[in-house]
């Protein structure tokens, strides 16, 4: 993982001079529901080099090999070893943890007090520093840390300027499938992203969504390559004043269940009256609702599993009691 030219082992070139090999970087991992955390690193290593080869683990993720060694041990003794620098505030463990909590009501305290979410912010922070919808500590976005994720680049002439919207929470393949069928849709596409605050998730998902806050989901959907922009907190609706404002072309959703406006009305009634509306199947029948059962599932038969361990182990160590009971 050395820069250009360092290793000089390039051959030569015209006048002799030597052409520098190309950095290739290898970076590996389980990466376990993909977050804006892995991308971030995956961000980081490709700026070590010129060429990004990235290894998925088997389901057994170990960090040691048979015998007990480090596995990176090779490359460290070689020198050939770089850290990536952590993201602070998510890991995949973190997130396991916040799907598990969806089996208690860890949102009921704040239900019926409608004056706390009157009075909390947009981006769904309470008092505390806690979102009242996520339940977990909002860590500190900065516009650095968005410019690290974001495209940068502007829409062109000539490009097809395509709007979905939507929760995009827990970021996973079947999002990115549906973007890239958006994609798909034009020559020159310019995808914008609407991503709702924590609240209005709150108010179509129910009241143990969003899994990720707003921030959490901005910077998820930005290290996606089909994603030019995001809108920070998009209003549900589609309106006009959004449209116009973005010059909006054609306007995406995918096959999941549209849930009327607070007042009853159709939030795609607008793309749809100008005829820009479409419904998109990205072929994946992958949800955030079925990763979170699959979370809940798993656990579930984990502690069954050990409930049983457990009571064949007291099992037998009654039994081992009752013999030398017999015996004195």
């Amino acid at each position: 993982m050395l820069r250009n030219g360092a290793a000089g082992g390039g051959g030569p070139a015209a006048g002799g001079a030597a052409v520098p090999r190309p950095v290739r970087v290898w970076c590996d991992g389980c990466y376990d529901m993909v977050h804006y955390g892995h991308s971030n690193q995956l961000r980081q290593a490709r700026a070590m080099g010129d060429y990004l080869i990235v290894g998925v683990h088997t389901d057994d993720d170990i960090t040691l090999t048979i015998d007990g060694k480090d596995t990176y041990e090779e490359v460290k003794t070689a020198g050939r070893y770089r850290e990536c620098k952590r993201t602070q505030g998510v890991s995949t463990t973190d997130l396991v943890g916040r799907m598990l909590l969806m089996t208690k009501a860890h949102h009921s305290n704040i239900d019926e007090d409608l004056d706390y979410r009157k009075h909390t912010d947009n981006f769904g922070k309470g008092p505390k520093g806690h979102s009242p919808w996520t339940g977990v500590s909002q860590f500190l976005q900065t516009s650095q840390k968005i410019i690290q994720f974001a495209s940068g680049k502007e829409p062109q002439p000539g490009d097809t300027i395509i709007y979905v919207a939507g929760a995009f929470d827990l970021f996973h393949i079947g999002h990115v499938d549906f973007l890239e069928k958006v994609h798909q849709l034009a020559e020159k596409p310019y995808i914008i992203a609407g991503l709702h605050f924590d609240q209005e998730v709150n108010r179509y998902k129910g009241k143990n969504y969003p899994i990720m806050n707003i921030h959490e989901r901005t910077l998820s959907v930005l290290a996606c390559r089909y994603v030019s922009e995001v809108v920070i907190g998009a209003p549900y609706a589609v309106t006009a004043d959004l449209l116009d404002h973005f010059r909006v072309t054609l306007v995406c959703h995918g096959m999941t269940e549209v849930v009327p406006d607070k007042d009853g009305s159709d939030p795609y009634e607008e793309p749809k009256r100008r005829s820009i509306f479409q419904l998109v199947d990205s072929g994946s029948n992958l949800t955030t609702d079925l990763i979170v059962q699959r979370i809940i599932k798993n656990r579930l038969e984990f502690e069954a599993r050990n409930q049983k361990k457990e009571a064949k182990e007291l099992a037998v160590l009654e039994a081992m009691k009752r013999l030398e009971d017999e015996k004195h």
